[in-house]
């Protein structure tokens, strides 16, 4: 009678679960597969020949330029979240451990106001505000430090990292907040007890507790940014794509879908792989916590 019960409550679960399953399989696996079964396909002139190739792979791991465009994609998504989380890292430990709790609230609110306005406004307002008659270089010539408009803050990497530090900081300081919230105060209470100093009691307690959070920060901050293709072509004018633009070149400029479906592939691999290591990093931490 148990059983059947059981079995019977199974049944109800899995009836509830059909749907959003099924809804989630056919918007997100089969574009997948589409994009997959692409990249085994062979170009043609403004068609795509049906006939199964490795050719679309071996350029996409033998051609320069798309070896440098990754590398570059790579590199710019990793300085991004390196800036951002440690940016983060500190807003969070300031509204868990200094603001008080009926105002933590509050400060979460304020940090979430960048969500109000679209992110394609958001990086348009830092192109003014790092444009060559923007709002730096005219306070900057205003106030007689420098004499001509500053170049070099725009259409480059240092404005790419710091417009996507800015659109994703929230992304990281929310999870390192949580992670930050749950640690119990009477730990650092005993670690001073013993003698430790706030530095080593936040080095030896507060920040291995806090890593799962920090590991979530780096995940949803380097997963995006990797893939981003509106920062880099208004922000970097265009001089310094990364691997989406590259893709939208494949895919629209060129016409040539299944080398732009192995650029796609390759780039969602080489995220996988890397995603799968810092949960393996964090499942460790999730380890030692418990």
């Amino acid at each position: 009678m148990a059983k059947g019960g059981l079995d019977a409550q199974a049944r109800q679960g899995y009836t509830l679960i059909a749907p959003p399953f099924l809804y989630a399989l056919l918007i997100l696996a089969a574009p997948l597969l589409t994009i997959l079964t692409y990249s085994f396909l062979t170009d043609g002139y403004l068609e795509v020949v049906r006939d199964f190739t490795w050719a679309n792979y071996v350029q996409v791991w033998t051609d320069p330029i798309v070896r440098t465009v990754m590398l570059r994609s790579l590199m710019v998504s990793a300085l991004v979240t390196l800036v951002t989380v440690l940016l983060a890292f500190p807003v969070a430990y300031y509204v868990s451990f200094l603001v008080r709790p009926e105002k933590k609230s509050l400060w979460l609110f304020l940090i979430t106001i960048p969500f109000w306005t679209s992110y394609l406004i958001r990086v348009f307002l830092w192109k003014v505000i790092l444009g060559y008659n923007g709002v730096i270089n005219s306070s900057l010539t205003g106030l007689g430090i420098i004499d001509e408009p500053l170049t070099f803050i725009l259409y480059n990497v240092n404005s790419i990292v710091i417009t996507l530090a800015h659109a994703y900081a929230p992304f990281a300081i929310l999870p390192i907040f949580v992670a930050l919230e749950k640690i119990d105060r009477s730990l650092l209470e005993a670690g001073r007890d013993l003698g430790e100093s706030r530095a080593m009691t936040f080095w030896r307690v507060t920040l291995p507790l806090a890593m799962p959070g920090v590991l979530a920060a780096v995940l949803i901050v380097f997963i995006p940014t990797i893939g981003d293709y509106v920062t880099p072509e208004l922000i970097g004018g265009g001089k310094i794509p990364m691997i989406a633009n590259l893709i939208q070149v494949q895919m629209l400029a060129l016409d040539n879908r299944p080398l732009g479906s192995a650029l796609a592939v390759t780039a969602m691999a080489i995220v996988a792989l890397v995603s799968i290591v810092f949960l393996l990093i964090n499942r460790r931490f999730l380890k030692v916590r418990s």
